[in-house]
């Protein structure tokens, strides 16, 4: 009787099964690492306000008033207040001083390119806020 061979290898079935089932997890896991990065630079832009919000408290310790310094930009932000450096670069975040008055402040961190949409603001009363599109509304 003859031996005969058999074939090493995979079927283009089964090739065609491990695609597919390649594909339907990349299409869940994407979209839920691209939220997990988008909600994570929020938090850190929110860690950045904060740490600005401790400056303009320091501010009031030493004069008993807030620096009355409106900014519009992150570079404008740190020159006013030059304890601060955000932890993140400027293509993900804009910083601002919205208000300021002797008594009173409000911070913003208004999302850039992907982040476009997240806004996270600040006030002296410790008023926190965020926008639905930063992944949460309260921090």
């Amino acid at each position: 009787m003859p031996k005969t061979e058999t074939e090493n290898g995979f079927t283009l079935i089964e090739l065609l099964i491990v695609v597919a089932i390649i594909s339907i997890l990349a299409s869940i896991a994407l979209p839920a690492y691209n939220s997990y990065v988008r909600k994570s630079k929020a938090k850190a832009a929110a860690a950045d306000l904060t740490s600005l919000a401790m400056n303009f408290e320091n501010a009031y310790q030493k004069t008993l008033s807030y620096p009355t310094d409106t900014t519009t930009s992150t570079a404008t932000t740190k020159s006013k207040m030059t304890n601060w450096q955000p932890s993140l670069d400027n293509t993900n975040f804009e910083y601002s001083i919205t208000t300021a008055t002797a008594s009173t402040y409000e911070l913003t961190a208004t999302g850039q390119g992907s982040l476009s949409g997240c806004d996270l603001k600040l006030k002296h009363d410790n008023t926190r806020s965020a926008t639905s599109t930063c992944g949460f509304t309260k921090w």
